[in-house]
């Protein structure tokens, strides 16, 4: 093999190991990206059924003011939303 071809091997197999190495750092940042997404999921699936449940209490221990609550919510909602024209 001649010099020229040794120095372009020795070269393409740096660029190829660098490259590796490059893909494996991509990897392993979207890896752990991906487990903080996850994480992060969880949580505000628990957060969620925390608010369900806290809700659901109220509703039960309050039945006639969450009442009142929802109609004047709807109320103002249909005010804020309508067409008016």
């Amino acid at each position: 093999m001649s010099n020229n071809q040794a120095k372009t091997e020795e070269a393409v197999n740096k660029s190829a190991n660098k490259a590796h190495d490059t893909i494996d750092k991509v990897a392993d940042a979207a890896k752990h990206a991906s487990d903080n997404l996850g994480e992060k999921g969880h949580e505000l699936k628990a957060t969620q059924e925390k608010w369900l449940s806290t809700a659901t209490d109220y509703v039960k221990e309050n039945p006639i003011k969450s009442l009142g609550i929802a109609a004047a919510s709807g109320y103002l909602l249909s005010r804020l939303f309508s067409d008016r024209s």
